[in-house]
């Protein structure tokens, strides 16, 4: 269940209320006349079925409650109650299968934006795979994939792509390219000052190493990877039952590659740097491709579902 809190203009609670009312799957409607104080008006509370949220927070959108009042949603934890129940069985399909654009939006917003800790995050990601491409250690690599959020932006591009927004996409673009360029900058000089420590050297760099050989080498393989992470990572932003966002923990060789590239630059190697731009290139595309068909298919089989329950909820009324 989602719950949510509306501040209401008085010209709009009978329109919000009959909403309400109307929305098979809402419950525990609670009115509070004259309770908010800016922007002022009701305040009104009630619980959604997750799977009800899309269509409800639409339809209060179009009455202006966004641009005059206000909407907020929250994830309710545990809710006991039979009309709480009855909501969730009366609204069609299932919690963990719905789409809330809202809640999409609102996440990808927030991921895909530049930001200080955003470039810090992902120059320390880089950072820490140019130390496993060079000791050939998988461990740092998998290690660098879970720090590195690069896929906040990438699923912000998806969802901007299929929604057709052209400033979010534009955001999410400058986050991937403004992020990428600075990190592997910084992560050029990293090397060179491991290469003045002793820690790095050319013949480590140059050698076999058999571990991480696949950063720089892309083929067929890795766009199926990183197909299947796109899949994986959208659905996790997607789904009720996801905690959290899978895609940050399998950003496949975006970051690694981005580090093996910025290592090849320094140690003048530009073989291994191509294929390292090569690998970059193939992940983020795949990743973009395979997240805005899982999108689409998700956005078309969801309004199946949901035409098919209100011609189910028409034919019990009769």
């Amino acid at each position: 269940m989602l719950h949510l809190r509306l501040i209401v203009p008085a010209d709009l609670r009978d329109q919000v209320l009959q909403t309400l009312d109307d929305c098979v799957g809402a419950t525990h409607v609670v009115l509070l006349p004259d309770s908010a104080v800016r922007p002022a008006g009701d305040v009104v509370l009630c619980d959604v079925a997750r799977e009800a949220a899309d269509e409800l927070l639409g339809a209060l959108r179009t009455l202006g409650l966004a641009d005059r009042g206000a909407i907020n949603v929250e994830e309710v934890a545990l809710t006991i109650s039979a009309a709480a129940d009855r909501a969730e069985e009366e609204a069609p399909g299932e919690g963990a299968d719905a789409l809330v654009w809202e809640s999409v939006s609102e996440i990808t917003h927030e991921e895909s934006t530049l930001t200080v800790v955003y470039l810090a995050f992902l120059t320390v990601a880089t950072m820490l795979a140019a130390c496993g491409a060079v000791l050939d250690s998988a461990i740092l690599v998998v290690g660098a994939m879970a720090v590195g959020p690069e896929f906040g932006p990438l699923a912000g591009l998806c969802v901007a792509l299929v929604q057709r927004r052209g400033r979010p996409a534009l955001r999410s673009l400058n986050a991937l390219l403004v992020g990428f360029a600075v990190a592997m900058v910084l992560t050029v000089g990293f090397c060179f000052l491991m290469d003045q420590w002793g820690l790095f050297t050319k013949e480590m760099f140059e050698a076999n190493r058999p571990n991480t050989s696949f950063i720089w080498k892309p083929d067929a393989t890795s766009f199926v990877v990183a197909l299947l992470a796109g899949v994986a990572g959208l659905l996790s932003l997607t789904s009720a039952k996801a905690g959290a966002m899978v895609g940050v923990a399998i950003s496949v060789t975006t970051v690694p590659a981005a580090a093996n590239a910025a290592a090849a630059v320094a140690y003048g190697d530009y073989a291994q740097g191509r294929g390292s731009a090569v690998q970059l290139l193939l992940n983020m595309l795949g990743i973009v491709v395979a997240g805005v068909a899982t999108l689409v298919v998700q956005n078309v089989a969801w309004k199946v579902v949901r035409a098919r329950g209100r011609a189910a909820a028409r034919a019990v009324r009769r």
